[in-house]
């Protein structure tokens, strides 16, 4: 297995139905309609009675289970899905050792309504991924009898991240990030958390040479409310995949083609036997930091202070009218030396402001700047 030919598979195969962050039931239907392969079933409902789709490929001996979207707004891994769907679909020598070896139990979105409302949480407001112990939702109640009834040998739980996340204090940014979670206080590292840990290992070694040094790793800080930490408490090794932010991709098409070859580089490991001894390289892949804005205007005079500041603007992803738009905010107002944006302007000392010609306040939402007479657009 390497790039290149994953890449290859990967134009071959990808769902043109799907793009973009939008990512609802109705879109994914059509697509579900199209499959031959899998055995699809409805697990149950959302709150507002979305159904809640589960796809069955391969008949080997290891169960792998696989969920995405439990955060609603968290879509590129069910792209990516819907690209690993396409293969399966074809005679690929990957594929078919991947499902002569594996059965693999995948729900490509686990919270529908927060997904066609394009929230974080389900439609009683409640975070899923906060709910493994409660299991006060049905969506959470779901997953957890799928759990029961699969009995899984490997959890991947797919998530996507905000664009604020580096790979360490850097300004290389966490196009990927992965956590093989606590399953205790004192974060034992178990047998099974030494097997995620190692998959994500070489995961993150096939995937240096096209994003080097961009792939993260979260704190390992225990919390059993997490579905993650829950299931490697149940002694599975459970993999946290989380799609993160490349250079001009805010649609993330270029993030959901490293999604595509993560999962099937985590497969392919599972498929091969995994090496619990290779563990110890998960640790040399940097914790995660807090390091970019989506917009930094440099050394700007502003808001009549003395002295040059830097501007940060982060967008704010809003749904209007079934479209997604990303809304800049203004988020700070002070020097950011160690700080990043994935795009920079330099204002040279210039005065920066509203078209308005108003102050640039905290929280306030702002489409363009003039600066030195010109209008410049904030938006990606």
């Amino acid at each position: 297995m390497n790039l290149k030919s994953l890449s290859q598979i990967f134009l071959q195969v990808k769902t043109p139905e799907l793009y973009g962050r939008y990512i609802t039931n109705s879109q994914i239907e059509n697509c579900l309609d199209k499959l031959s392969n899998p055995i699809i079933s409805t697990l149950g409902y959302s709150v507002e009675n979305r159904p809640i789709y589960s796809l069955k490929y391969g008949n080997g001996p290891i169960k792998i289970l696989l969920w995405s979207q439990m955060h609603g707004n968290e879509s590129t891994s069910t792209k990516a899905l819907f690209d690993c769907f396409n293969m399966f679909e074809t005679e690929q020598d990957l594929s078919n050792r991947i499902l002569e070896r594996c059965t693999l139990m995948v729900v490509p979105i686990l919270n529908p309504d927060g997904a066609e409302c394009y929230t974080r949480v389900n439609a009683n407001e409640i975070d899923l991924n906060r709910d493994a112990q409660n299991l006060s939702q049905p969506e959470s109640n779901v997953l957890r009898q799928l759990y029961n009834d699969f009995r899984p040998e490997y959890c991947f739980n797919l998530h996507g991240q905000r664009t604020i996340f580096s790979a360490g204090e850097t300004d290389n940014v966490a196009t990927l990030s992965f956590l093989s979670p606590a399953q205790n206080q004192e974060r034992t590292l178990t047998a099974n958390r030494k097997a995620a840990m190692s998959i994500i290992a070489e995961i993150n070694q096939l995937l240096q040479s096209e994003i080097p040094n961009g792939i993260g790793r979260y704190d390992d800080g225990f919390n059993i409310n997490c579905v993650g930490d829950t299931f490697q408490d149940f002694g599975v090794p459970t993999l946290l995949y989380e799609a993160g932010h490349y250079k001009n991709d805010y649609d993330r098409e270029e993030v959901r083609r490293f999604m595509f070859i993560a999962i099937l580089k985590g497969l392919d490991v599972i498929v091969n036997g995994v090496d619990i001894d290779k563990y110890e390289a998960y640790f040399d892949i940097p914790e995660n930091a807090k390091c970019f804005y989506d917009v930094i205007i440099r050394n700007a005079k502003c808001n009549d202070l003395d002295d040059l500041v830097d501007i940060a603007i982060q967008y704010k992803e809003v749904l209007i009218e079934g479209k997604l738009q990303f809304v800049p905010i203004v988020e700070e107002v002070s020097k950011l030396n160690k700080k990043y944006g994935h795009k920079e302007i330099e204002a040279n000392g210039f005065l920066v402001e509203t078209i308005g010609n108003s102050e640039l306040t905290i929280g306030s939402e702002i489409d363009f700047v003039m600066m030195n007479n010109e209008r410049i657009s904030l938006k990606p």
